[in-house]
């Protein structure tokens, strides 16, 4: 019988990753603008003025991020220091937006 091995998620590290991937994942960018534009009281309706240039700074900030998971700006900034573990729904909507697997965002 294989003996089962517990891991636990070393969460600063994994925070770096999610930070990363704000910064740097062109499809969550994709989602996060889509979001914000078709967010009713701020939408203006030109939605081509996202024209997700890859050449130019499109990082997501973490205020566009904590609306996305619909939560607060410090809740975004604790996930990335790793202060808080991340509820499992939201890392798979991270995965789900993102392209990527949790296996690829969490750090053992």
């Amino acid at each position: 019988m294989e003996s089962i091995v517990r891991k636990y998620i070393n969460w600063k590290k994994t925070g770096k990753k999610l930070k990363a991937l704000r910064e740097h994942n062109l499809q969550l960018i994709r989602y996060a603008c889509y979001v914000c534009h078709f967010d009713e009281a701020n939408c203006d309706g030109n939605c081509e003025t996202c024209n997700f240039d890859v050449s130019l700074d499109n990082r997501i900030t973490r205020k566009e991020l904590a609306k996305v998971f619909d939560t607060g700006e410090s809740v975004i900034v604790n996930w990335e220091n790793g202060d808080t573990p991340v509820p499992l729904d939201d890392l798979f909507l991270y995965c789900q937006i993102s392209g990527k697997e949790l296996k690829d965002i969490i750090a053992y």
